[in-house]
Order: C-alpha cells, then sequence, then structure tokens
C-alpha cells in the first residue's frame, strides 16, 4: 500500500481535537492515514493534550499494544501539516525497530530513511526523516546535532527508558537532540530505579521527597483492558521437582516454587530451563496443546518461546518440533534474516516462534496469543516487555496465556500487570531481592553477545526435573486445584481448555467454575480427613489453600459490591501491607482475609 503524499497533509483547526468525553475506546478518521482504521479515544486525548499545550518535550506512557507508533506519527503528520517542523529523526532501541517504524510512517504518508548512519551526513531528498538507533545516536551525537540545528526537527525517542541504560547513551541523546524544535518522548514498560535521568523528561520529587518521572499523559494496563484495547493474560505457573549437582558435588532437590535461598531458586530455576530434563518438553507440550485450543476460534493464533540464549533456543525448537510435527522459526538477533523471519512469521499462520531477546521489546507480532517465558531475566522491565508481545488486541474476546516457572519474582511480576510505574531517581540499584545477584555480570556479558550457556562457568550442573501444573494467574487473582496437579492430567485441562475467545468477566467466571466444580469432585470422593491433616500439610500447599481462600473472598466481595477483583487486592495491600498474594507468606494473607471479613461484616451492619 502506497502512503498518502505529505502535501495531502492539510493543517487541522484546533477546535477539530475536542474530545467528547464519552467517546468509545475507537473512532474514525483520526489516525495518521495508513496506520489505523481509527485512532482510540486515548490516542485523540493525549493528541488534544498535546496541541492544547503545545510542549517542546512531551512524556507518552502507555502499556504496550496500546498504539503508541500511532499516536507519535499522527502528531508527527500534525505537526508537518501544520509546518511547526519540516524534519523527524526517530530513535529506536534496536536496527529492527528502525525498520517497523520506517514501514509505519510508509503507511502514514511519512518517508522515513532506516539505513541512514550519523557518519553519512546527507540522505536523499525523498525522505522527510531518519530512523536510527541508541547506540547509533551514542557514536556520533555531534554529527546528529548537526543535523538536527539545520531542521526544524522533531525527534520521537521510542522506548525512551533505553537512554538511561548507559551513560554514554543518556549524554549522546542530550548532546544530539538538545537544539531541537519538539521532542517525543514514549514509553510501555515500568521503569528501572537508578540514579541517572533520563534525557528530556521532568522529574518532580514524590510523597518520599525522591524525584520520579511525570507523564504528561498516561494510559495503563487496567484502562486499556477496560477499553479492550488490550488483551486479557492468563499466566499459567508451572512448579515441579528440581535436581542439581553442586560445584562442591553435594546433589539438591528442591521444588520450584517453595520458599528457597536466592542462589538455590536461580539453580532450581536453572534445571527447570535446562532442554535436556523433563521440565521444558512438559511445558512446551502444555503450551502446544493450550495453542492448539485457542485456534480453533482464532485459526492464525502463534506462539512465542523467549530463551535465555541460542544453544537454548535451538534445543526448545527442536522440542517443539517433535511436539507439533511443525519446524518452529527461530530468531537469533545476530542473524542478518533476523527481521525478514519475523515479518514472514507475522503474516503466515504458522505455530511457533522461538526467539533470544529480539522480540523481547516493540516488534510487532499481532498473532502472537500464547508465550513460554523461558529465560532467566527477572525485572519488572524485561517481563512487561515480553508479556508486552502478546497484549495486542485485533478482535474483541481474544485471550493471551504465558506459561512462567512458579519462581517467586516472576509471580510477583505476573500479579501487578495493572502498577503502574514511574522511573525514580537518587535510589541507586542494588542486588536485593535479584535471585539472580551473583551470576548478573556474567549474564549480562553473556546475553550482550548472546553467548551460548556452556561458556558460562555455573556453580551448579542440572541433573534432572519433573513439572507439575501449580495455578492461573488472572486479574490479580489465583486459580487452581487441590494437590499435585500433574501434566497432562484432566485437571490441567480443566485451564488449558478454557476458550481462546472470551471476555475478561468470562474468563474470570470459568476460571471460578472449573476451580470449585473439580474441588466439588474432589471433596465427593475425598476420604474424610482426620483432625491434624491440615497442620501436616507442606508450605506451598497451606499457602495455596490460603490464596484460594482469598480469592474466593475477593470473588464473592465483586458479586456483592461490582468491585474488580484486582482494585480489591490492591486496596487489601494497601491496608495490609506485603507484596502481591503469589507471594505473600501465611500471615500476610490471614491478614488480608481477616480484613476482607470485616469489610463484610461492616457492610452487613
Amino acid at each position: 500500500m502506497t502512503g498518502r503524499p505529505l502535501q495531502d497533509h492539510a493543517p487541522q483547526d484546533p477546535d477539530q481535537l475536542e474530545i467528547d468525553p464519552a467517546l468509545p475506546p475507537a473512532y474514525p478518521d483520526r489516525a495518521a492515514w495508513g496506520t489505523a482504521p481509527s485512532l482510540r479515544a486515548w490516542q485523540a486525548a493525549a493528541m488534544h493534550k498535546y496541541f492544547s499545550d503545545q510542549p517542546r518535550d512531551f512524556l507518552a506512557v502507555a502499556t504496550p499494544g496500546a498504539g503508541k507508533t500511532t499516536f507519535a506519527l499522527t502528531v508527527a503528520a500534525e505537526l508537518l501539516g501544520r509546518r511547526l517542523i519540516d524534519r523527524i529523526t526517530i530513535v529506536a532501541p534496536t536496527e529492527h525497530l528502525k525498520v517497523q517504524w520506517a514501514e509505519a510512517a510508509a503507511r502514514a504518508g511519512i518517508p522515513i530513511d532506516p539505513t541512514y548512519a550519523a557518519g553519512k551526513g546527507k540522505t536523499s531528498k525523498d525522505y522527510v526523516g531518519i530512523a536510527v538507533t541508541y547506540a547509533g545516536v551514542a557514536v556520533n551525537p555531534l554529527a546528529m546535532r548537526i543535523r538536527t540545528e539545520n531542521f526544524k526537527t522533531l525527534v520521537i525517542l521510542d522506548e525512551v527508558h533505553h537512554a538511561g541504560d548507559a551513560l554514554s547513551w543518556g549524554e549522546g541523546v542530550r548532546e544530539a537532540f538538545e537544539p531541537a524544535a519538539r521532542r517525543l518522548a514514549l514509553t510501555g514498560t515500568p521503569f528501572r530505579s537508578d540514579v541517572n535521568p533520563i534525557p528530556f523528561v521532568t522529574y518532580a520529587p514524590g510523597d518520599d521527597g525522591i524525584p520520579r518521572s511525570v507523564a504528561d499523559y498516561a494510559y495503563g494496563y487496567a484502562h486499556a483492558l477496560a477499553d479492550h484495547v488490550v488483551r486479557p493474560v492468563l499466566f499459567m505457573a508451572y512448579s515441579g521437582e528440581m535436581q542439581w549437582r553442586t560445584r562442591a558435588g553435594d546433589e539438591i532437590a528442591a521444588r520450584l516454587g517453595e520458599p528457597l535461598t536466592k542462589d538455590m531458586t536461580a539453580q532450581a530455576l536453572r534445571t527447570a530451563l535446562d532442554p535436556a530434563g523433563s521440565w521444558m518438553p512438559s511445558v512446551l507440550a502444555a503450551a502446544d496443546k493450550r495453542l492448539s485450543e485457542v485456534r480453533r476460534h482464532v485459526p492464525d493464533a502463534g506462539g512465542l518461546v523467549i530463551a535465555s540464549d541460542q544453544e537454548s533456543a535451538r534445543a526448545y525448537a527442536k522440542l517443539l518440533r517433535a511436539i507439533s510435527g511443525e519446524a518452529p522459526t527461530v530468531v537469533l538477533s545476530d542473524e542478518k534474516a533476523s527481521s525478514k523471519k519475523i515479518a514472514t512469521f507475522s503474516e503466515n499462520e504458522a505455530r511457533w516462534m522461538v526467539a533470544v531477546r529480539m522480540v523481547s521489546e516493540g516488534v510487532d507480532v499481532p498473532r502472537l496469543a500464547v508465550g513460554v517465558y523461558a529465560t532467566t531475566y527477572s525485572t519488572p522491565l524485561f517481563f512487561a516487555q515480553a508479556v508486552g508481545r502478546f497484549v495486542r488486541a485485533r478482535k474483541r474476546g481474544e485471550t493471551a496465556s504465558v506459561f512462567l516457572p512458579s519462581v517467586p519474582t516472576l509471580l510477583g511480576h505476573a500479579s501487578e500487570m495493572e502498577v503502574q510505574r514511574d522511573h525514580v531517581l537518587g535510589k541507586k540499584i542494588t542486588d536485593e531481592g535479584d535471585i539472580f545477584a551473583a551470576e548478573n555480570d556474567l549474564l549480562a556479558q553473556a546475553n550482550a553477545s548472546e553467548a551460548a550457556s556452556s561458556e558460562l562457568e555455573f556453580s551448579f550442573e542440572a541433573i534432572g526435573s519433573q513439572a507439575t501444573f501449580d495455578r492461573v494467574l488472572y486479574d490479580g487473582g489465583e486459580f487452581g486445584h487441590s494437590g499435585e496437579v500433574h501434566v497432562g492430567s484432566e485437571e490441567e485441562m480443566d485451564f488449558l481448555g478454557i476458550p481462546g475467545l472470551l471476555e475478561p468477566d468470562q474468563v474470570r467466571e470459568l476460571l471460578h467454575s472449573r476451580q470449585s466444580e473439580r474441588a466439588r469432585k474432589q471433596k465427593r470422593s475425598a476420604p474424610v480427613a482426620e483432625p491434624d491433616t491440615v497442620s501436616e500439610l507442606s508450605t506451598h500447599e497451606q499457602l495455596a489453600v490460603l490464596r484460594r481462600e482469598l480469592n474466593g473472598l475477593v470473588a464473592a466481595w465483586h458479586h456483592r459490591t461490582g468491585q474488580a477483583h484486582g482494585i480489591t487486592h490492591a486496596a487489601l495491600r494497601k491496608e495490609c501491607g506485603g507484596p502481591a498474594a503469589a507471594v505473600a507468606t501465611s500471615d500476610q494473607l490471614h491478614a488480608r482475609i481477616d480484613r476482607l471479613r470485616e469489610w463484610a461484616a461492616r457492610k452487613s451492619s
């Protein structure tokens, strides 16, 4: 499809950007031509704010899949039409995203050169702008500054948090684009807490006096879900028994998800992700079953496995071929054909893609509906980027399913999908709470070049692993069956077999009904328990009982008050303290159960 010529971008009257408060999530004839059939309400509202304030700097924070690209290109087209700018520079995190931006801009009638390099100097007069990477800007910021000074330039900083990743990147961005006429910063993921301010972002002290980034417009996951702009996500958590040998020669057995030390949790997770064990083949088989169920209703639905390194990615691909009977697409970011492979997969109906980091951020494959989180990265930033690949909605009712290990850090992130974060300054990043702290430097070094895992001197050797289904996390709540649920069982299929087309409320009701129906069957067939049986439950079983009790009370509160489950969980956490229910202690869960009962009693009286 050819883009509309630039001269057709006629200036709009500012009054045309007035927004009706009752506007639905999308309405026609507002998007930059060719980028979308309609502009969503949040995009129109952000446009209205932008052109009302006429700022030099604007930070838009919108959840992955909400349509930041369309918003930015609509702003760019409007600025070009009003002759407020005459050139555009787009800064993206990766080479692939440069091309993706150029293609989207072409559909909007804005020709962008994605092959431009700072040393190149000039580009064809057919182009109105260029697309570069943050790393490319850091190489020669002076050349970029000269270009920025020579034109009235709009700079679009895509995933602007990358400007804080390295001091040289931040300094390069500041030097190169300080003279820009306009700067539009975009991000869709939680910010890290560190001491490096992101260029051209405003900071203001929070309640604790610590400076935090201030967004000019924010559109979070919870809002987008309510607007049907993104899909609801079912997190399928799997635990199981792990065995490994330490450097000292000791053989250790532990259950994934049980309370363990940071080192033991890290080693248990790496044991689970070992393709030679039984955990990964079992989870990949479960994910493939889930994909088959989704494809009953969404025939072109695809799956993505996110791996830690190339060796694992190839091994997972081999397992998937044996499971599904179809060879998956393998994407390694140091391959020249990576972008072409992703584009081809996006357009066809193949079942699976396996990638190393390449598809963790920004890459648009809207048909992805099932994911397997098979990487040791555990930061909120990376987790949100990864999950963001699956949430883009194409039509109402589509759901996303992400399979992940029952590791406290990941379960906590899954439970807090709706939490909105700002960039926090003056608080150094520490290894506190990072279960992979001991090997962070090695992992960063390895993943920078995507070296095979065999090049790392890990302090353990995986011996074996077995997977069991743990629970489903959805909308702040948890759903599952009591006792050990084996892979391939009917109990597991209660959750893997959920239809691929359901509204969010229908998903919640179905999870509740399948959990309670199985519980009734188990109760009828179970022998009468002795009085002291409960006290003999293992830690993970006790916690599971308490979480189910809490979720049942939250569901009852929802039916009574209409308050969303996630909001109730957040209110309980605010009053009682502690982390998300997925990783809370028994005392914290007891406190929330008691508090919710107090609320119910007060409402009754």
